[in-house]
């Protein structure tokens, strides 16, 4: 199994196969609006800008798990998303990443990569915010902007903790691209 045998929804609620996107290298991040992470999108849409030719893609999938950050509906998340980061990569319907309702793409993603690459800034975030997230699991993702990298045949590579940043991530899908 890799990520093309899975269909999600877009923003839009259209079912959409992954295998859409066979041949690429995917960045596959849960994000927020409200979150203290959100302007992470500035950076995301740059490494989507910069790449993409190369065959890079990134998707985005709301979550509203974390102190729900991400209230809006599908239509007010696009709204801010444009208007405050321009952004322009691909964003699909909201998604649980834990608990009892976690979407299966999510499900599949940690099971794949339980752990998730770490920096001393990242270390120091989910401290702070373990606060908020009582009894959560080892291989759960502990906030938003949680990341998936995944390679041209499908398979995760590599995972990266919330607070690490697109710019600590680039090298890595260069690598791969």
């Amino acid at each position: 199994m890799n990520i093309y045998d899975f269909t999600v929804k877009d923003n839009h609620g259209k079912e959409v196969s992954l295998g859409t996107y066979k041949g690429k290298v995917l960045l596959v991040v849960n994000t927020a609006t409200k979150c203290g992470l959100t302007p992470q999108y500035a950076d995301l849409e740059k490494l989507y800008k910069d790449l993409n030719a190369e065959g890079f893609e990134l998707l985005d999938f709301p979550c509203n798990q974390f102190l729900e950050q991400a209230p809006e509906d599908s239509a007010g998340i696009d709204k801010f998303c444009t208007l405050n980061y321009g952004t322009t990569f691909p964003r699909f319907a909201k998604v649980n990443v834990n608990g009892p309702e976690t979407a299966p793409l999510f499900k599949w993603l940690k099971e794949q990569a339980p752990e998730a690459k770490e920096t001393s800034k990242s270390l120091a975030f989910e401290k702070k915010v373990k606060q908020y997230t009582p009894g959560i699991a080892d291989a759960d993702i502990k906030w938003n902007f949680g990341k998936f990298l995944i390679d041209r045949q499908g398979n995760v590579v590599a995972r990266f903790a919330p607070a690490y940043t697109p710019k600590e991530v680039e090298a890595e899908i260069k690598k791969i691209l």
